[in-house]
C-alpha cells in the first residue's frame, strides 16, 4: 500500500521555475513514486539566507519507497541540477525536502520527519494549504500556522 508524502520544492539560482517542473518530472518518471498533486508556485524571501526571492512549492506524493530511499531519490535530483552545500541555508539551483512521511516520525542523523521548521515557514504552509488544507501538523492547523507567518513575504505566481 503506497504512502501518502509531501514533499517542498524550492530553488533561487539559475532558472527557479524551469528546474522545479523539470524536477517534477523526474519524480513523476521515479518507479515507486507517483506525483498526485502539485500546488501553485509562490515567490518568497529568503529566511536566514541571502539571494535572490525563491520559488517554492509542495507536492503531494504516493510511494512504496522507505523514507531513506526517498531521501536519496531527492538527493539525487538536487545533484542533477547542481545542488551544493558550502554552508548552511546557502543559495540553492534546487531544493526538495521530505516534509511528511504517511505519520511516521523519524529522527535520525541524515532525516528528521516532521521537517522540523515546516510549522514556521509561509512558504511551506501556504502551497500545503492550497493541496492538503484538513491537514493537522503537530503544531496546529495549516491555517493557524499560517496566521503565525503572516509577516513573511509571500507571492503567488502565475
Amino acid at each position: 500500500m503506497p504512502i501518502r508524502t509531501y514533499i517542498g520544492l524550492g530553488a533561487n539560482l539559475g532558472d527557479p521555475r524551469g528546474t522545479i517542473q523539470t524536477a517534477l518530472r523526474e519524480l513523476a518518471a521515479t518507479p515507486d513514486l507517483t506525483v498526485e498533486k502539485v500546488a501553485p508556485l509562490y515567490a518568497s524571501a529568503p529566511i536566514d539566507s541571502s539571494g535572490p526571492n525563491y520559488i517554492n512549492t509542495v507536492a503531494s506524493l504516493d510511494t512504496s519507497l522507505g523514507p531513506q530511499e526517498l531521501l536519496a531519490v531527492l538527493q539525487k535530483i538536487e545533484l542533477l541540477h547542481g545542488r551544493e552545500r558550502p554552508y548552511r541555508n546557502a543559495p540553492r539551483t534546487l531544493d526538495l525536502d521530505l516534509l511528511l512521511y504517511g505519520d511516521i516520525k523519524l529522527d535520525s542523523p541524515t532525516l528528521i520527519i516532521p521537517h522540523p521548521r515546516m510549522h514556521q515557514r509561509a512558504f511551506v504552509l501556504k502551497p500545503l494549504h492550497d493541496i492538503a488544507g484538513d491537514l493537522q501538523l503537530a503544531q496546529g492547523s495549516i491555517q493557524t500556522l499560517l496566521t503565525q507567518c503572516k509577516d513573511q513575504g509571500l507571492w503567488p505566481l502565475s
